[in-house]
C-alpha cells in the first residue's frame, strides 16, 4: 500500500520524487552528477561530500528565469506556490502523445483556481537512463499550458522528463538540437509526419507557464501513481537562491483521510 500514515495525526504522506545521486538518469546534453567524499569516516570520523551538477536533475523545480529573461529566480518564488492544496490529474499517455486542454477540462476532481496541479501520464514508470524515457515521452500541449494559465494555478508538475514534448525541445531539432540525433528521423519514419511541422515552437508550453509566473516540476515519480485522480496537499520547497534557475526538490503529498487535522495557529495563547 502506498503512503505512510502518521499514527499521531492520521495524516498519510506520499513520496513523489525519484531518487537523486550518483548515476541517476541525466538529460541528454547535461553532465552526470559528480559526487565525491571530501572527508570520510575512516579517515576523519566524519563524512562530507563535494557535488558538481546541473540543478535540472532527477525531480526538480524550474523557476521562471529558467526560460524567461528577468523572470523570478528560485528564491523569489512565493512560498504559497510551493506548499498548498491541489490535484493529481490522471491523464494516461503513451509515446509521443500530448496532454491537451480537453484532458484538463474533463479531469476529475476538477482543477480549481490556485491549485497545485500534478499531471500523471504514467511515464514515471519508465524512468531510466534510456533513449525511450527521454526521447519517446509525452508532453504538454500549448493549449493545455494556456488553459492552466487561465485557471491561475499555483504550480504545474509532470511525471515526464520535460514539460514539453521532446520534439518541441532541444532533444529534437530546436535551438542547439537535436541533442538526440536519431529523434527527428525516428519520429518521421514511425509516424509518417514531419517533426518540424508538428512542433514548430521551442518549449512553448514551458515558456507559457513560466512567463505567467507559474513554476514547474519535472521528473515527478515515487508513489505519484497512487494519487492519480485525487486531491492532496503538496510540498516542494527549493533552496532560498534568488538567482537560481532550478533546484532539486523532495516533492511530497499529504492527505488527511479523517479530516481531523488542522495546522496550528502559531500564535501565543
Amino acid at each position: 500500500m502506498a503512503g505512510i500514515t502518521d499514527e499521531a495525526t492520521g495524516l498519510v504522506y506520499y513520496e513523489l520524487s525519484h531518487e537523486w545521486g550518483h548515476g541517476v538518469p541525466s538529460m541528454p546534453g547535461h553532465d552526470d552528477i559528480s559526487l565525491r567524499r571530501a572527508v570520510k569516516h575512516a579517515q576523519h570520523g566524519v563524512m562530507a561530500h563535494r557535488i558538481r551538477m546541473t540543478m535540472h536533475s532527477s525531480t526538480h523545480l524550474n523557476a521562471p528565469i529558467h526560460l524567461i529573461q528577468r523572470g523570478a529566480g528560485i528564491g523569489d518564488i512565493p512560498l504559497e506556490r510551493l506548499f498548498g492544496n491541489g490535484v493529481c490529474v490522471d491523464v494516461p499517455k503513451e509515446r509521443w502523445e500530448m496532454v491537451t486542454a480537453a484532458d484538463l477540462e474533463q479531469a476529475q476532481p476538477a482543477i480549481g483556481v490556485g491549485d497545485i496541479v500534478v499531471l500523471v501520464t504514467g511515464w514515471h514508470r519508465n524512468y531510466a537512463d534510456s533513449l525511450a524515457y527521454f526521447g519517446d515521452a509525452p508532453g504538454l500541449s500549448k493549449d493545455a499550458a494556456e488553459w492552466l494559465v487561465a485557471r491561475q494555478v499555483a504550480l504545474v508538475a509532470i511525471d515526464t522528463p520535460q514539460i514539453d514534448h521532446p520534439l518541441a525541445s532541444s532533444l529534437g531539432g530546436h535551438r542547439g538540437g537535436p541533442l538526440m540525433k536519431r529523434l527527428p528521423r525516428k519520429y518521421g519514419d514511425e509516424t509518417g509526419r514531419d517533426a518540424g511541422a508538428d512542433f514548430p515552437e521551442w518549449n512553448v508550453a514551458h515558456r507559457t507557464l513560466l512567463a505567467a509566473g507559474i513554476p514547474t516540476i519535472e521528473n515527478v515519480g515515487g508513489e505519484v501513481g497512487a494519487l492519480a485522480g485525487q486531491r492532496a496537499t503538496f510540498h516542494a520547497l527549493p533552496w532560498y537562491w534568488p538567482e537560481g534557475d532550478a533546484c532539486v526538490v523532495r516533492f511530497a503529498a499529504i492527505q488527511d483521510p479523517a479530516g481531523a487535522y488542522r495546522i496550528e495557529a502559531g500564535v501565543a495563547a
